[in-house]
């Protein structure tokens, strides 16, 4: 079950970062988190509502108040980055943030075997050579890559953080809305500042329609990052979180195919060897 749920998580995962990195192309990165997450809070508020979900409010919604906080900062520093950079390049950086989960795991005394720990070094490999690599180059890349490792960190904190934020169905809900919630609060700040600043909050030369328009594009991309933290959430519970996290973090592997099918980003030798490796650690972690 936890390879499952943690395999979900990386499909979803990496399937909002793509829709993200194409939106921010087109519009301010803060609006598109607004945005995005402003569909979840409406559609996880009446899902609490329908549950009675409110009734197990309790001291480790306090973890999901502080994923809620992380997570806006998170999410505009990798957007950001996948609007400077090649979407097969950064989202495998950003895979880096698995070294916080791990280190939690390894911690509250999770131990995996031999082959596990095997297919976690065999995995984190794969992913970061599926993303080309491409450190050198022009500023914007070497910006690209700070705002990524910046993501990365986020990204990990908020996978420690929502894994202990609740233990049952009901309470997930819960504790996703407030997560949700918080992100809506701490991103609207942050776009209210950046507008006092001279900054935009509507994309140029369409205003407003642009993002009526991209508004079934932006629910995808809030809806679709809830249900992995969701399915991250369940995978962590149900088994080491080492591997749920390791498995969850292949999510840079289905950006990369996203952006070679949909924007025809080639794929080179090194990061078809990088996926390649990826799958065998994957293979090696669900059997290990």
């Amino acid at each position: 079950m936890t390879a499952l749920f943690a395999l979900a998580t990386a499909l979803l995962w990496g399937l909002a970062d793509f829709g993200g990195g194409l939106l921010t192309r087109r519009m301010p990165a803060l609006t598109v988190v607004v945005a995005s997450q402003t569909v979840a809070v409406l559609v996880l508020g009446a899902i609490v509502i329908a549950t009675g979900a409110w009734t197990e409010a309790g001291p480790d919604l306090w973890y999901a108040v502080a994923a809620g906080v992380v997570g806006p900062v998170a999410m505009l520093a990798f957007y950001k980055a996948l609007a400077l950079g090649p979407m097969g390049v950064v989202s495998p950086l950003g895979s880096l943030g698995v070294v916080v989960p791990v280190s939690v795991g390894l911690l509250v005394g999770d131990r995996p075997g031999l082959l596990q720990f095997a297919g976690i070094g065999v995995a984190v490999l794969g992913i970061l050579l599926a993303g080309g690599p491409e450190l050198r180059g022009a500023p914007v890349q070497r910006q690209a890559v700070l705002l990524t490792l910046v993501a990365a960190f986020g990204f990990g904190s908020v996978m420690a953080l929502i894994a202990e934020a609740s233990s049952t169905m009901t309470g997930l809900f819960l504790a996703l809305f407030v997560q949700r919630v918080t992100n809506v609060a701490v991103g609207g700040g942050a776009l209210y500042v950046s507008v006092k600043r001279g900054g935009r909050a509507l994309p140029e030369g369409g205003g407003l329609n642009v993002v009526w328009a991209a508004l079934p594009a932006l629910a995808f991309v809030g809806l679709a990052d809830v249900a992995a933290n969701g399915t991250y959430s369940i995978a962590a519970q149900n088994g080491p979180v080492t591997v749920a996290a390791v498995l969850a973090n292949l999510y840079p592997v289905v950006t990369a195919l996203a952006a070679r099918g949909v924007l025809k980003e080639r794929l080179r030798a090194i990061q078809a060897a990088g996926a390649g490796l990826a799958l065998v650690g994957t293979v090696l972690l669900a059997t290990g």
